[in-house]
């Protein structure tokens, strides 16, 4: 069955058009399977006629005018299944009866032209018959007497003018005939090239099918080795899948645990930058406030002196007296509580490394990829043993099929073909040599009949002298017109021939366009072939009838010539699935069942994974209960935020001194003064140092820096380690009993992935077999290129323009008859001629000059010589 098959393919192959299979690009993110192997074909299956296609067009819009009527599908099932003349009196019957009705109804266009031309093959001999046997008896011209009237040039140049535009109509006619001709001749010509190009691309054709194939079936082991590399990169793949899925609430756990480590460190930082930095704040503020202490008991003991009880000092010795309250420190440092105790726990819990046990509980976590390697190294190797059979399995089906054997057979029935053709060729060619002979005999005897007209109109034109009688006119004249009717006499001759040929090559010619060609290009034609019980009234589908022995498949000429069009592969063109079932073969459970049982099986245990022990926790509540949070960091950052000193000493000083200035002179000025020096002294040694200099300024900030982070830390202390220790224990309870609920989950989209490299493949199999493996745009280019080129282009348009210049020439021939006829008369050198007494006088009728008041130049002595032939006759 398969080989009958391909030999009706190959029925169909009669040439095959060169096609650049499409290249497959597969997306993003699946695997890349390359191109299928593909060859360039050398034949080309569109013509262009070129300029005799302009030719072609109005010759069919001509055939439109005769023939407007759309394709008959209908009419022409009704006709082939009524299978009329098998019997006696089928066409006495009613039903077809009118169907014969209808086809005359379609065919009148052609019936009523044919009809036309018999009657012109039939008349025109017969006129011209009787034309001839009228002028022998003098009669319908043949007198040699031409009556002499006054429009005689204006008859005479209108008939001439009328003969010339028929005649150029017959030489467009001759040359569109002429041109058709030798255009059907060159085709034939340069169509054992195209036949032998035909030829070549089928058998790259068929070697390439099996390169295709071999081809296919290699891919699978892009499918099975990107497989193969997951499952031996099973740790990456799985585990890694396995640790994300977990890692969404183990990691958030461990990095909340190691953040709390951080902390406690940070707050051992803290606590230690407090206690130095106090200190040394403690330290230059004491100074100060001795040696304030030191000036102000100086000053009140100078105040306590006498001096100031004078009336003119005592108002200014008492506003001094009143001020020496603002002779002190404003930031004591010395009041603050201390922190020694809270460091001493923050250093009792540092003493087990928080971190280190945290980064224990990462590496556990992070080595469950190595966990699943070792725990799944018997299933894989048994799935690699699986994916090997399944290769095996593949060849060996591939290898048991007869495709080598069927190609082998095609390959020697095309040699065979070729030969036969190679021999015919040149029979073929000689006949259409005899043809085109024929053809340009029949142009030729049309050119005969145009180089007596034009031969007559150019010495009847050049010849003729107005002035000469008829009696009287030259050679050159007398030659013309003779030429005219010599054309006239082949006119007779030849239109019955010519029109014959004409409507013979009118009605099949314009019948295949209108019944074939037009058809096949808007497809009607197949679905007439295409209608159920047409071809064989036991069959349904005539084409599924012939491949597959079963008709009632839904299978169509113009369903699969259509496919073939766009490309598509002959596997699904034909519907070869009746024939084998590739999706049977590529069904992909049965090539993935044993893969996704075994990976089904595939069992991980994570429970000796720990992420933080009982000792980080208790160390983790140690650190919450280490009294951070007692510390007052009010009272800190209020001390933080004083100036050093209650009031400016220098302006104190300028202001003392001011005062001074006021009290009379003497020794209780001078010790004012020497007091305020003294404040001066101070506050350059002592309090700008404590404002300005970088071991105070740093000690400030450190302090400052150190109470924000333990009042930040301290917040929620206890809330936020138990809610790490709860995170924590969260998630170790998720990786010992919710675990395997993740693991089950992931090694299902773990064996979705692994099956997903097989689905690719089969549908990518699928897809190449439907589109690329032996794509059969060829076959619906072969038969565009024996219907369309060869058929309706080389030889229908052909013949149709041959016989639409041949006819319309023929017809023409009638006027150019009648116009050649008349102008003769005044080409021709007449017998006799009227004469007149006077110009406006009627001819006189005298005796001596002959009957009927003609005038006979012989009786007169002129010489007037008489041609005998039979052409003068005319």
């Amino acid at each position: 069955m398969a080989v009958e098959l391909c030999l009706l393919l190959l029925l169909f192959c009669g040439s095959t058009i060169s096609e650049v299979q499409p290249i497959y690009k597969p997306p993003p993110g699946t695997l890349d399977f390359g191109f299928v192997p593909s060859k360039t074909y050398d034949t080309g299956a569109y013509h262009e006629p070129g300029s005799i296609g302009i030719l072609f067009k109005i010759v069919h819009a001509f055939l439109y005018l005769v023939q407007p009527n759309s394709f008959p599908q209908d009419l022409i099932r009704k006709v082939a299944q009524q299978q009329l003349g098998k019997t006696q009196g089928d066409y006495q019957k009613p039903e077809n009866v009118v169907l014969t009705l209808q086809a005359i109804y379609y065919e009148i266009g052609f019936i009523v032209s044919a009809a036309l031309g018999l009657l012109f093959i039939l008349l025109l001999p017969l006129v011209g018959l009787c034309f001839c046997m009228c002028r022998c008896c003098d009669n319908c011209g043949g007198e040699m007497h031409q009556r002499q009237k006054k429009n005689a040039d204006c008859q005479r140049s209108c008939f001439a003018t009328f003969l010339f535009v028929a005649s150029l109509i017959i030489s467009v006619g001759v040359l569109c005939a002429y041109a058709a001709n030798q255009h059907l001749t060159n085709q034939v010509r340069g169509a054992k090239k195209l036949v032998n190009s035909n030829f070549k691309d089928l058998k790259i054709f068929l070697n390439d099918t099996p390169a295709q194939i071999d081809y296919l079936v290699s891919q699978y082991n892009t499918a099975k080795d990107k497989a193969l590399s997951d499952l031996n990169n099973v740790g990456p793949v799985l585990g890694t899948r396995v640790q994300e899925q977990l890692g969404k609430e183990v990691r958030p756990a461990l990095d909340a645990a190691l953040t709390m480590a951080g902390a406690i460190r940070e707050t051992k930082e803290a606590l230690e930058n407090v206690s130095v930095s106090v200190e040394v704040l403690q330290e230059g503020t004491e100074r100060l406030h001795a040696n304030l202490t030191d000036v102000k008991t100086h000053l009140s003991n100078t105040l306590n002196d006498s001096a100031c009880n004078a009336a003119q000092a005592a108002s200014t010795c008492n506003i001094i007296r009143n001020s020496l309250s603002q002779l002190n420190i404003n930031a004591n440092f010395s009041g603050l509580p201390g922190v020694s105790s809270q460091l001493a726990k923050v250093n009792d819990v540092l003493k087990i490394d928080l971190s280190s046990l945290v980064q224990k509980g990462y590496a556990a976590f992070n080595d469950t990829p190595d966990l699943v390697v070792n725990q799944t190294r018997n299933i894989l190797s048994d799935i690699k043993s699986v994916l090997e059979s399944i290769g095996s399995n593949i060849t060996t089906f591939t290898k048991a099929l007869p495709v080598q054997k069927i190609l082998d057979d095609l390959m020697v029935y095309l040699t065979q073909s070729e030969a036969y053709v190679q021999d015919y060729f040149p029979l073929v060619e000689q006949y259409d040599f005899y043809r085109w002979l024929g053809c340009l005999i029949l142009c030729c005897m049309v050119v005969l009949i145009l180089v007596f007209y034009y031969l007559g109109l150019l010495c009847g034109t050049c010849g003729y002298d107005k002035h000469a009688s008829p009696t009287t006119r030259g050679c050159i004249s007398n030659t013309g017109g003779n030429f005219l009717m010599a054309g006239v006499g082949f006119s007779f001759l030849f239109s019955w021939v010519l029109m014959t040929v004409v409507v013979l090559t009118f009605v099949t010619g314009g019948n295949v366009e209108k019944l074939v060609c037009e058809p096949f290009e808007d497809k009607n034609l197949f679905k007439v072939l295409d209608t159920p019980y047409l071809l064989n009234q036991q069959w349904k589908n005539y084409l599924a009838g012939i491949l597959f022995k079963n008709p009632n498949v839904n299978l169509t000429f113009e369903k699969v010539y259509s496919d073939c069009k766009e490309n598509k592969g002959i596997y699904t063109s034909l519907h070869l699935e009746y024939l084998f079932n590739i999706n049977e073969f590529l069904n992909i459970s049965m090539y993935t069942e044993d893969v996704a049982l075994k990976i089904e099986h595939i069992q991980i245990n994570l429970s000796k994974i720990i992420l933080l022990d009982e000792i980080g926790k208790e160390n983790l509540l140690n650190f919450s209960s280490s009294g951070i949070d007692g510390i007052d960091f009010s009272a800190y950052l209020t001390e933080i935020n004083k100036s050093v000193t209650k009031v400016d000493l220098l302006s104190f000083a300028n202001d003392l001194e001011a005062r001074a200035d006021q009290l009379p002179k003497g020794a209780l000025e001078n010790a004012l003064k020497g007091h305020a020096n003294s404040i001066r002294m101070i506050h350059n040694q002592q309090v700008v140092p404590l404002e300005q200099a970088m071991k105070y300024v740093k000690a400030r900030s450190t302090l400052n820096q150190s109470i924000r982070l333990l009042k930040k830390t301290s917040s929620e202390l206890m809330v936020k380690v138990k809610n790490v220790i709860s995170a924590v224990n969260a998630a170790q309870f998720l990786i010992n009993n919710n675990a395997s609920q993740v693991i089950v989950q992931e090694t299902k989209k773990y064996m979705d992935t692994i099956v997903g490299y097989f689905e690719q493949y089969t549908e990518w199999v699928k897809e190449s077999i439907a589109m690329e493996v032996a794509a059969c745009k060829p076959i619906a280019n072969v038969i565009d290129t024996a219907v369309d080129i060869f058929l309706c282009s080389y030889i229908t348009d052909s013949v149709n323009t041959f016989w639409f210049g041949l006819g319309g020439s023929s017809m023409f021939l009638i006027p150019a008859i009648i116009f050649a006829v008349k102008l003769s008369k005044y080409y021709r050198r007449m017998d006799t001629e009227d004469v007149y007494d006077d110009v406006e006088t009627i001819p006189m009728k005298t005796t001596e000059n002959g009957n009927n008041g003609y005038h006979k130049e012989h009786l007169y002595g002129i010489h007037n010589p008489v041609f005998t032939s039979s052409v003068e006759q005319w």
